[in-house]
């Protein structure tokens, strides 16, 4: 009967694939025990020997180590458990690996120094905790004392980025980009003069709630111009110059005189530093959000404009 098959350690090998030294191995580490022995002390297997070897070699093949197989195999610990704490293993082995290829891969990319590769990668490696309190300082340095008001508040919100648990390496990689440019003395004033300009326009108007900002306005009147191939110097521009200055003059809470060109231009070059698109853009990266259009030819075509006409 099949029951009362005997197998000696090389009939084993042949049904299995695995080696005789492996098989002998795992017998002599208590995985495999023998049911019986031959008068000449040969070790002889039973059926359920094939499936027992066909679970080690696949728990083997998924990294598991030989103690916690003897427990599996014993009963004394689920196949289930393993499962779950072996997946929750492998997940940090993947985040590690995605971490340190995407500080490889800006290392290539930028041909970064030693000091700038170590710089990445401990940037990369920053808790959640101190991630957070990286970002709250180049916050706090943009927005502190501004953040009362409603409207900064959620500003500084939609500016935090949200480094995700399993981040992909470009989300990775976006993040380091991204904590460095926070760390730029200069690229923290220009943020700090953006948001102190806003602030001086809303203190004006004293009206509450989210209104659109001088950006908003611009973008506004600007895109269907530059959709039209309206040239900025052109006298076809000057319509569009001035619907914009009217609609900021109301924005802002201020009179549509020869002042109001000088400080929309103020704020549209202060709001142009190409550091402040990138912010964004590798925030969206960061955050899993689409990308939104470049202002870059919104911000150029304004600026021209108001540059070329009296006043400004």
């Amino acid at each position: 009967m099949d029951g009362d098959t005997r197998y000696s350690i090389g009939e084993l090998a042949r049904r299995t694939g695995l080696t005789v030294k492996a098989i002998r191995f795992y017998s002599d580490r208590g995985i495999l025990p023998p049911c019986e022995r031959t008068p000449a002390g040969h070790r002889r297997y039973g059926l359920e020997a094939v499936a027992r070897l066909d679970l080690v070699r696949t728990l083997r093949d998924l990294g598991v180590d030989l103690p916690t197989i003897s427990r599996v195999l014993d009963r004394r610990i689920s196949l289930p458990e393993v499962a779950e704490a072996l997946a929750e293993a492998l997940a940090v082995q993947i985040r590690t690996l995605r971490l340190r290829r995407a500080v490889l891969t800006a290392v290539s990319r930028r041909g970064a120094t030693d000091e700038e590769m170590n710089l990445m990668h401990k940037l990369a490696k920053l808790s959640e905790d101190e991630r957070r309190r990286l970002i709250g300082e180049f916050l706090d340095a943009a927005f502190g004392g501004l953040d009362a008001d409603p409207a900064f508040a959620g500003i500084r919100r939609s500016m935090t980025p949200e480094l995700p648990d399993d981040p992909e390496g470009e989300q990775v990689q976006a993040w380091i980009e991204l904590a460095e440019l926070s760390q730029d003395p200069e690229f923290r004033a220009r943020m700090r003069q953006v948001a102190e300009q806003h602030a001086a326009d809303r203190a004006r108007d004293g009206a509450p709630g989210v209104r659109p900002d001088a950006v908003a306005v611009v973008r506004a009147e600007v895109r269907p111009a530059l959709a039209a191939g309206v040239d900025p110097d052109s006298p076809q521009a000057d319509a569009v110059v001035a619907a914009i200055l009217a609609r900021y003059a109301r924005l802002c809470g201020r009179p549509d005189d020869a002042d109001l060109p000088r400080r929309l231009l103020a704020r549209l070059e202060a709001a142009s530093d190409p550091r402040r698109e990138l912010y964004l853009r590798l925030l969206s990266v960061v955050n899993g959000w689409s990308q939104t259009e470049s202002l870059g030819p919104v911000f150029d075509w304004c600026i021209r404009a108001l540059r070329t006409r009296p006043g400004s």
